[in-house]
């Protein structure tokens, strides 16, 4: 089961449940730029000895004295998650169970019926089944709505708590009681579970000699879809005349997809993003050489299939809020490389790196049972040395939502907003009171708009792709070299205030 662009932004304290309206790509920066590595044991660093005793004592009082008897492994895995989950949002101690669920996420394969998901008035809508999945041969549609699962009404559920009920393990069924609207019928679906391969990439032309290529996320799998995509518009279309790169709710993942998408469309050995850390490991500049974004050379290179032209072909890219990671890191590559016009609303921020590692044995990830640690590890940097964290990718040419202006942008939750963010390095951070204002300001008015209507919630935002995706359209305007309907009101988020 994917969560259909990943996530939902929630502006706690609201009288009203703005959380529930406003797809985004990222709450958090769940899916971070990554890197995979085994563990690497090293000598222990030295230990304050004072704290560890207090540590010990601690665990000791609790195990003893708590009210009720305690399981000892608990408060060792408990202590583990508080150390890390305290340092930055990113930072992540991982269960056996966690550790599964990220590897899906990365991966891209998971166990289940295969589509993609919103909520609308409390039921489980199917955006979209997952061609060749068990719901699509099912029949399933886009807009069915799931009224239960199995026995348990979805009514009262999370979209989380709906999730984990239609997965399972492979082989297993589940019925799913379907409404379709649009048939004014209900019907019971059953479905046996299989293991999904979700399709990181969606393209197609949008007119004769103009393609859209859209990146829900960096997976294991993004590459060679990425390059299988592109290769099918030429196909359809030898004489491509500009292409739409979209990136919109893209929240990141496996930063050598990242690397090796950018290399798509820049020249051979140029800077795609550089980081830096404590480890000397954490120090390294990535260029679109393959050797920087190969884990598996004995697949070839995907990018060296795409027609020579698509490193000169006129090229948009689109982002938005929910543009995070590893679509930042794309993003900031072509625009400091002047490879294309980056369009849409000022994205996420998020510079950091996170390693992946294994806490068992000497498992390579993909074989890890668990429990992991997903640790930031370093900041990155554009190729022109510019730090986006808290701050995000400025667009060349800034977008509203849809034509009737921006109903959920300033709402959305950026970097900046997350309790203990990193800095950017530059200095002790003030916060940002202006942002936090336009917030509140925006609840407000949205709430006050809610209220005119009898309370019914705002028509949800075009899906990307379609006809009525303004954003898209004004990408293609671009390309054609037509008029674009340039936002009016939206002006550049300023980095957070830094002291020395």
């Amino acid at each position: 089961m994917s969560l259909s662009e990943a996530g939902l932004v929630k502006v706690m304290g609201a009288k009203l449940r703005v959380a529930g309206w406003v797809a985004l790509g990222t709450v958090a920066g769940a899916l971070a730029t990554m890197q995979l590595q085994a563990i690497a044991r090293s000598s222990a660093a030295q230990m304050p000895l004072e704290e560890m005793g207090q540590l010990a004592s601690v665990f000791s009082l609790v195990k003893n004295n708590y009210v009720d008897p305690v399981d000892e492994k608990k408060l060792i895995n408990d202590a583990i998650a508080g150390m890390v989950n305290g340092l930055d949002p990113h930072s992540q101690y991982l269960d056996k169970k966690s550790f599964t669920e990220f590897k899906e996420s990365t991966t891209g394969k998971f166990v289940g019926v295969g589509i993609e998901i919103g909520m609308e008035d409390g039921l489980v809508k199917v955006a979209t089944p997952i061609e060749g999945s068990p719901a699509f041969r099912a029949g399933l549609k886009s807009g069915d709505l799931i009224s239960k699962i199995d026995d348990t009404p979805v009514k009262g559920l999370t979209m989380d708590q709906a999730v984990k009920r239609m997965r399972g393990e492979a082989g297993t069924k589940v019925t799913l009681n379907i409404f379709r609207k649009t048939e004014n019928r209900a019907f019971p679906v059953i479905i046996t579970r299989e293991e999904i391969k979700v399709q990181s990439i969606t393209a197609k032309l949008l007119e004769p000699g103009y393609g859209w290529v859209r990146i829900r996320q960096f997976q294991d799998r993004t590459v060679d879809d990425f390059s299988r995509k592109v290769e099918e518009l030429y196909k359809a279309d030898p004489n491509m005349k500009g292409l739409v790169l979209d990136l919109r709710n893209d929240p990141g993942g496996l930063l050598d997809g990242a690397i090796a998408v950018s290399a798509a469309f820049l020249p051979t050995d140029v800077t795609v993003v550089s980081t830096n850390g404590q480890i000397q490991g954490a120090k390294q500049t990535f260029t679109t050489n393959p050797s920087n974004y190969l884990r598996r050379s004995n697949n070839g290179d995907p990018v060296k299939r795409l027609p020579a032209s698509i490193k000169s072909l006129p090229l948009v890219v689109l982002v938005n809020e929910g543009s995070a990671s590893a679509s930042e890191i794309v993003a900031g590559a072509l625009q400091d490389h002047h490879r294309a016009t980056i369009m849409g609303a000022q994205t996420f921020g998020k510079a950091s790196v996170q390693t992946a590692t294994c806490l068992v044995g000497s498992y390579m990830i993909e074989d890890c049972p668990g429990p992991g640690l997903k640790l930031t590890t370093a900041r990155y940097y554009t190729p022109n040395g510019h730090s986006i964290q808290a701050k995000g990718i400025v667009p060349d040419v800034l977008l509203d939502e849809t034509a009737e202006g921006n109903l959920f942008g300033a709402l959305r939750t950026r970097e900046a907003d997350l309790e203990k963010h990193l800095l950017s390095g530059q200095g002790v951070e003030a916060k940002d009171a202006a942002r936090e204002k336009a917030r509140e300001e925006a609840r407000k008015k949205l709430e006050e708009e809610v209220a005119k209507n009898n309370n019914t919630p705002p028509k949800p935002l075009p899906e990307f792709g379609s006809p009525e995706d303004f954003q898209l359209v004004q990408a293609l305007n671009r390309l054609k070299g037509k008029p674009v309907l340039v936002s009016k009101t939206i002006v550049e988020r300023k980095a957070e205030a830094t002291t020395n």
